[in-house]
């Protein structure tokens, strides 16, 4: 075997060494890395971020796995720069993806007020704007709406139209109300005329509420003015009861029902508070006359405002009355002032026969008809109850078989007007009229027309009267099946004003007279429509100016809107709008035309997504007296 020439072993020698050398860097590196790493492992491990993988790249060390969180990244890539150069750190760490953000509360406040309705709240943006914003200027379409809402890309919530829908339909029903609508409940705080149209407003959004819609009703009534402040207690056989009462307090009206209590009276108390109390000390003054009455045994008392008329029953002891008058004059705080009578024993008759009680009597049908009989004084008072009468129950529907009798007491023309106005409340029914009694008996579908009409008769008859009223309240009929079509509703509506107008006094805003039963007819009809979307106009003629014209179609509007909610008739679905003298529909150069463009118009308002009915159509009634 040949040896390698000895100039080729130093060479070899070199090449030798070179590569235990590159192998022995090779190892430290490796070692190095492995170490590194090791600690960089270590290191996350103590942190507690086991998620974390170190592998060594040789000078760098890569970290890898799915950190739960931007912050939990963060911390690993601390720990491992507290060990090597953090520029040696290559970050291959991916994040755990967020959860979805959740989807925003949706919410709707509705406000309005006389100034307008404004919109505030966060509505999907599959919610219809448009047609939001054509239903709010449906229900207040003489104001403004400011629509502040906003809008955002999420599914609607579960029950979401269902609420909204609602909340549109409880603003509908209020002129000044606060609605708080989300998708599983509707907070309403709002303000009514009354508290009777407070108890009907709660009744109809109890009822009408969808299902599973939590309803949070505050709704107050602020006191009303009673002019005059009335009240009417009687004892007869049918028992102790009211035909009209009134107080200032709760404290007032506890303490008159005690005493009526303690009289014998046993059905339920309707008292309201209301504003225009003659005297503070009115329960204290009532309570006191109840209890002279109940000392008596029988009769009427009745306040109205200061004046106290107490009348004992025909046959009472008048020893125990001239006491219990004697007492309650004694007690009975200033100003009031007590008119004491012992009735006599009345006779009523009714036939208009010469040897009868001398009496005048007017029987109302419930077709509307008025017939007039009995006794007055002249030509004149004649003409004058006929005109009257012709005016408050129509021009055609007054038959009159009166005769004269000069031999009247004084008084009795006064007597006569007041007996038929009080007879236009009603629905059907008789009024008799003698020197010292009044009778009126009928029938209503509106349960304020008893205190009204006892209000109206203590008014007009004055101090000391002695009078009767039987009035029977008869429920309106629920809305039946077999509904009418809308536009069979509004053709109803028409044919009623066709025949007979709504009437007011001039320059008021007050129903009274045949308009009466012209609004419970209208009230017929609208209850088998509930859902009829009608508006009720009102127009003028061009006497005075357009502002005040136009303010005066819009209360008398907005008056057959309240009659007919008093004869509860649900009205979420009618509106009033007042015209003024915008829209005539004859010449108002003569006074048949302007005759003819005062008026109330019923209009069938289209439902959304069809053409509205036309401005241009043809009216289908009015109303009369001056404007």
């Amino acid at each position: 075997m040949s040896r390698p020439p000895f100039r080729m072993i130093a060479p070899l020698a070199l090449v030798a060494a070179a590569g235990l050398c590159a192998l022995a860097a090779l190892l430290a590196v490796g070692l190095l890395e492995s170490r590194t790493a090791g600690a960089v492992r270590a290191a996350l491990a103590e942190a507690g971020m086991g998620w974390a993988e170190a592998a060594p790249d040789g000078m760098l060390v890569r970290l890898s796995g799915t950190a739960p969180d931007e912050a939990a990244r963060f911390r690993a890539l601390s720990a491992a720069g507290a060990v090597i150069d953090a520029a040696h750190v290559i970050d291959e760490i991916a994040v755990k993806p967020a959860n979805p953000l959740a989807a925003p509360r949706f919410s709707v406040e509705l406000l309005r007020n006389a100034s307008g309705i404004s919109v505030i709240g966060l509505v999907p943006a599959t919610t219809d704007r448009a047609a939001l914003g054509r239903t709010l200027s449906r229900i207040a379409p003489r104001v403004s709406v400011a629509d502040m809402l906003e809008s955002a890309d999420y599914p609607e919530p579960l029950g979401w139209q269902d609420a909204l829908a609602f909340g549109l339909d409880a603003l509908s029903r209020f002129d000044s109300a606060k609605i708080s609508v989300t998708p599983r409940r509707v907070a309403i705080s709002a303000i009514t005329e009354s508290d009777r149209a407070r108890e009907r407003a709660e009744q109809a959004l109890r009822k009408a509420a969808p299902e599973g819609l939590t309803l949070a009703l505050d709704i107050s009534a602020p006191r009303p003015m009673i002019a005059p402040f009335t009240l009417r207690f009687l004892m007869d056989g049918e028992g102790a009861r009211f035909d009209a009462c009134a107080a200032d307090t709760e404290e007032a009206r506890a303490r008159i029902e005690a005493a009526a209590r303690a009289a014998g009276m046993v059905a339920d108390m309707d008292c309201p508070l209301g504003l225009g109390v003659p005297a503070d000390s009115w329960g204290a003054a009532v309570a006191r006359g109840i209890e002279a009455l109940a000392r008596i045994g029988g009769g009427a008392l009745t306040f109205s405002d200061s004046d106290v008329t107490l009348v004992a029953a025909a046959g009472s002891d008048r020893a125990t009355f001239d006491g219990a008058v004697a007492t309650l004059r004694a007690v009975l705080p200033a100003p009031f002032e007590l008119h004491a009578v012992l009735a006599e024993p009345v006779k009523v008759d009714g036939s208009g026969a010469e040897t009868g009680p001398r009496e005048f009597f007017a029987t109302l049908s419930p077709e509307g008809l008025l017939q007039l009989r009995g006794r007055v004084p002249d030509a004149l008072v004649q003409a004058a109850a006929e005109s009257y009468a012709r005016a408050r129950f129509g021009q055609d529907s007054v038959h009159s078989a009166m005769r004269i009798d000069p031999n009247l007491p004084e008084g009795w023309p006064l007597r006569v007007l007041a007996g038929l106005e009080a007879l236009s409340q009603l629905r059907n029914g008789s009024v008799i009229v003698q020197a010292g009694f009044v009778r009126l008996t009928g029938l209503t579908m509106d349960d304020t027309a008893q205190a009204r009409v006892a209000r109206l008769l203590s008014d007009r008859l004055g101090d000391a009267q002695n009078f009767e009223i039987d009035i029977t309240y008869r429920e309106p009929p629920e809305t039946v099946d077999g509904r009418p079509t809308p536009q069979a509703c509004v053709a109803q509506i028409g044919d009623i004003l066709a025949a007979e107008k709504i009437t007011f006094a001039p320059g008021s805003t007050r129903i009274e007279g045949s308009a009466v039963r012209v609004v419970d007819a209208i009230a017929d009809v609208l209850r088998r429509c509930p859902d009829a979307q009608i508006e009720i106009g009102g127009h003028t003629d061009s006497q005075g100016r357009e502002e005040m014209n136009e303010s005066l179609s819009q209360q008398r509007a907005e008056a057959v809107l309240t009659a007919l909610m008093a004869r509860r008739v649900l009205t979420s679905n009618l509106t009033a709008r007042g015209y003024g003298e915008s829209r005539p529909i004859a010449d108002n150069g003569t006074e048949e035309g302007r005759e003819a463009n005062r008026r109330i118009e019923f209009r069938l308002i289209a439902p959304e997504g069809e053409e509205a009915a036309a401005d241009d159509a043809p009216p289908e009634g009015g109303t009369d007296g001056q404007d």
